[in-house]
């Protein structure tokens, strides 16, 4: 299945975007768990790198941003300077249950909680954590949304 879906995934990118994407990742306060998950991408049993996807270091060299955690009020700013950072058109992934909602922490004093109360997400990938081959899937629904996206003139 993996294989499949990495095909579709670089067949979408080349026709899409031109040939090649590059993931920022952004941690607002996860517990590591969707980290780990995405660092498993690169790994040799996914190594979605064979399939024109690579993870950037600099948000300014980024198509897309994958933010986990729920936003804690300390990486507030971070995030949002990361989201300004990012050139346009910025597609951003929630990936796993504490950016999408804030998790088991939902709103407290130092938990503000899921990542589009402050930037605008493309799609929502559940799970806590989500698999490899959810972040895969999710990467391919941005895709798409996006090629939309484009097809409409927003």
């Amino acid at each position: 299945m993996n294989e499949e879906l990495g095909k579709d995934m670089k067949a979408r990118i080349t026709k899409v975007l031109g040939g090649s994407l590059h993931i920022r990742h952004v941690d607002t306060g996860s517990c590591n768990g969707c980290d780990f998950e995405m660092g498993a991408l690169s790994n040799p049993i996914y190594d979605i790198s064979r399939f024109g996807v690579s993870f950037s270091a600099s948000p300014r060299q980024a198509d897309m941003l994958m933010v986990t955690g729920g936003v804690t009020r300390a990486l507030q700013k971070a995030l949002l300077r990361t989201y300004a950072a990012v050139p346009n058109p910025k597609i951003v992934l929630a990936v796993g249950a504490c950016a999408i909602g804030g998790g088991v922490f939902g709103e407290t004093y130092a938990n503000a909680g899921g990542i589009d109360q402050f930037v605008p997400v493309y799609v929502y990938i559940p799970g806590c954590p989500p698999r490899p081959e959810a972040l895969m899937q999710g990467i391919l629904s941005a895709i798409d949304k996006y090629e939309e996206v484009l097809k409409r003139g927003n």
